[in-house]
């Protein structure tokens, strides 16, 4: 689907919250258990995401909540279970709930995962890999193709972290993600500790890979801490956990990613060993200081 058409069809239906821009800005995952900490918050100006799944029930207190966050905070809405990259055809019930989640809080933004969890009627609760070949590039482009018009509005699609490689791939991580986003005209959701997981685990430049990136696509970006293990035979082995601060090594990334394309808007995602909001927003306050940095020095450059 065209994504301008895409755009316009969103500009047609009448609006239920204000449009709150999310150009610029640090934004962390939302946690109901620092609810209370942030309605008392009289600073922060960032944004907010949330998993689709976990509001996919017709209302009660996590929509109450919810709807409170969107009045005042840009909201990201982020799936985790459309498996975009899996053999089967998207589940059509999911994908109706997700469509009216789009509709219901107008997100700023709207993202799913490069990755499969479905086999037949078996879900699996991970992000599985997939081989990139041309028969799962036709097949990721219809999912996509089939969700953007269900929206009515581009998806940010993000990049996996992996743990293996297929021999049956026959083009590169990157060559893949840039054929989808020019096939469907969606958008990407560069996951930065994504890149530096899957860089050490198999051995290859994070700067190499970024440097071969579609970077013109990006509309947001992930920065999430990661756990350091060891295979069997005792090499490096990373595991995007998202229950720790970002690792010095991916925030040098992300410096040189942002003063190549500018401040695009980053969440800080946070999903394990949940910290209390104070330390939390100081992780996005990292973030921001970076993104107006930045700001702060094309400004100049153009003076």
């Amino acid at each position: 689907m065209n994504a301008a058409i895409a755009l316009n069809a969103v500009d047609d239906m009448p609006l239920r919250f204000p449009v709150l821009s999310v150009d610029g800005l640090a934004g962390t995952s939302f946690k109901p258990e620092h609810f209370a900490a942030i309605l008392a918050e009289s600073v922060w100006s960032g944004f907010f995401e949330v998993h689709a799944e976990n509001y996919m029930g017709a209302g009660g207190p996590p929509h109450r909540a919810l709807e409170v966050m969107r009045r005042d905070y840009p909201i990201s809405l982020h799936g985790v279970c459309m498996s975009i990259g899996g053999p089967q055809p998207l589940d059509k019930v999911h994908l109706a709930r997700f469509r009216h989640l789009v509709e219901r809080y107008e997100p700023a933004l709207v993202s799913e995962h490069l990755a499969w969890s479905t086999h037949e009627t078996r879900f699996h609760n991970d992000l599985l890999p997939l081989p990139y070949t041309r028969a799962t590039l036709a097949r990721v482009c219809d999912h996509i193709d089939e969700i953007q018009e269900a929206i009515r509005r581009p998806l940010l699609l993000e990049n996996p972290s992996s743990y293996i490689v297929f021999r049956q791939s026959t083009m590169s991580e990157t060559d893949f993600i840039r054929a989808v986003s020019r096939r469907t005209g969606c958008g990407l959701l560069l996951d930065i500790n994504n890149v530096f997981v899957s860089a050490t685990n198999h051995g290859f430049a994070a700067r190499d890979y970024l440097g071969d990136f579609p970077l013109s696509a990006v509309g947001e970006i992930h920065l999430a801490g990661h756990a350091e293990q060891a295979d069997d035979e005792g090499a490096p082995l990373l595991i995007d956990s998202h229950d720790g601060p970002v690792a010095d090594e991916v925030w040098k990334l992300y410096e040189t990613v942002i003063a190549h394309c500018g401040p695009i808007p980053t969440l800080i995602e946070w999903d394990g060993r949940i910290p209390d909001w104070p330390r939390l927003r100081a992780e996005a306050a990292a973030t921001q200081a970076i993104l107006d940095r930045h700001q702060r020095d094309a400004c100049h450059a153009v003076a």
